[in-house]
């Protein structure tokens, strides 16, 4: 059993703390913010992540997970500090690294023994040199230490699963030794283990979600092409995903990629490169994609409704950037919402577990209970968030509840035809149509 402390509870945090606390570690949790680690004490979660809430119930009453805001008594025995704060985007698109400054010099302010301290954050390249500095800097007589990068590959809605189960677990140390004592916390998982330098392990992380990035709006640029010369991008998409060149993953058209990670690293990578003097061409090209790619739905609506939206019900199904989360960072809904209301239609949305968050973020918004109250008389829905329980949806009811039977699929989870024949007028993303209209006589 090794000591762990993890500082940071969001997805990355408290998911690591609970997923190595269930290995049989000793793992104790800090945050700054006290009515998190009250909550905390109480199993009441900030976030919501399939499975987590079990797991953390099972290791605090095992004894093996703990939540403190104190720096000292989170130390205080631990061998390992894991830095699982959150990066959020500047202005500019830089990093913002101010909480990972902050736990850095509470760790150099209270450490009494040798620390091996672990980059669990996504980080610029040259931040664990940045941190040892600012330990250097602090403590000149701090004890031993060293630092290592540990990048996480983390999906929310599926965190526990890709924990447990990585595809692979990369160090970066200048310090081989303490790299080495890393792999050996990781060895249970029996992932394949790299270790490499600092920066590289950094830049690992980086490159790997900006490629990501790049397959998503690859095929949503190649779903325009298709809507403009009748081919299916679903059909494209599995032929391609037969070349194992290509392969089948993030091939999905559908409204752009969104979330915590994805448009801040991009943009943070984007901007590390021109500071250097680079001019990364494609990361741009990849960022305006996903950002046209939000209006897809808004200019279908246009496209039927003769470019009148004024006073138009629209409901949304689905909230969240992605199923099984209730994260409304970055969510193309955000931008739909924002687009729908300035062109003076009514919005209303229904989210299986994102609405608490999301009120707050959009006021203008109805939020309705079920799928069915949110098709009661409004003019169109879009499908924005694929929930399975949207996928199973009885679609007959929500055309008779419907004012006019117009849905746009923002994610192509439903057979066209089968649309069709319900008599849909039916919009997905790259799968082509007839053009038709709604009616004057339409409600």
């Amino acid at each position: 059993m090794k000591s762990i402390a993890v500082i940071g509870v969001g997805y990355v945090g408290l998911v690591s703390g609970a997923c190595f606390a269930d290995l049989g570690n000793h793992v104790i949790c800090l945050d700054i913010n006290a009515e998190r680690i009250a909550n905390l004490k109480q199993n009441i979660l900030p976030i919501y992540e399939p499975g987590l809430e079990e797991l953390v119930e099972r290791n605090v009453k095992a004894g093996r997970l703990s939540f403190t805001t104190s720096y000292a008594e989170a130390i205080q025995e631990a061998e390992f500090v894991f830095i699982a704060v959150g990066t959020p985007s500047d202005v500019d698109g830089q990093a913002d690294l101010r909480y990972v400054r902050m736990a850095a010099e509470s760790i150099a302010d209270v450490m009494d023994h040798p620390l091996i301290i672990v980059n669990k954050s996504t980080v610029p390249v040259g931040t664990g040199d940045w941190v040892a500095e600012i330990i250097h800097n602090r403590r000149p007589d701090a004890p031993e230490f060293a630092v290592v990068s540990c990048p996480e590959f983390l999906r929310e809605g599926s965190a526990i699963s890709d924990f447990m189960n990585p595809d692979r677990t990369v160090l970066g140390s200048t310090n081989k030794d303490a790299a080495a004592k890393v792999a050996q916390l990781h060895l249970p998982l029996r992932s394949a283990i790299m270790i490499t330098d600092l920066r590289t392990a950094e830049m690992i992380k980086y490159a790997s979600n900006a490629f990501l990035a790049t397959k998503i709006s690859f095929i949503n640029e190649i779903a325009n092409i298709c809507e403009a010369l009748g081919a299916d991008v679903k059909e494209v998409a599995a032929g391609m995903g037969l070349d194992k060149r290509i392969g089948r993953f993030f091939l999905d058209a559908g409204i752009g990629w969104g979330g915590s990670c994805f448009p801040k690293d991009v943009k943070a990578l984007a901007y590390m490169a021109e500071t250097e003097g680079r001019h990364p061409h494609l990361l741009h090209a990849v960022m305006d994609i996903n950002a046209d790619q939000r209006q897809a739905p808004v200019r279908k609506l246009r496209e039927i409704f003769a470019e009148d939206l004024k006073g138009k019900v629209i409901g949304l199904l689905g909230l969240a950037f992605k199923p099984n989360t209730d994260d409304m960072r970055d969510a193309p809904s955000i931008d739909i919402v924002h687009s729908l209301l300035r062109a003076g239609a009514k919005v209303r949305a229904y989210d299986p577990v994102a609405m608490p968050g999301a009120s707050a973020l959009l006021p203008d918004v109805e939020m309705m209970p079920d799928p069915y109250a949110l098709a009661e008389g409004a003019d169109a829905l879009i499908l924005v968030t694929e929930w399975n329980e949207f996928k199973h949806l009885d679609l007959a009811r929500i055309k008779t509840a419907l004012c006019a039977p117009v849905l746009i699929d923002g994610r192509n989870i439903y057979d066209p035809q089968t649309m069709a024949a319900l008599g849909f007028i039916y919009r997905g993303i790259g799968r082509g149509y007839n053009g038709e209209g709604v009616s004057e006589s339409a409600c």
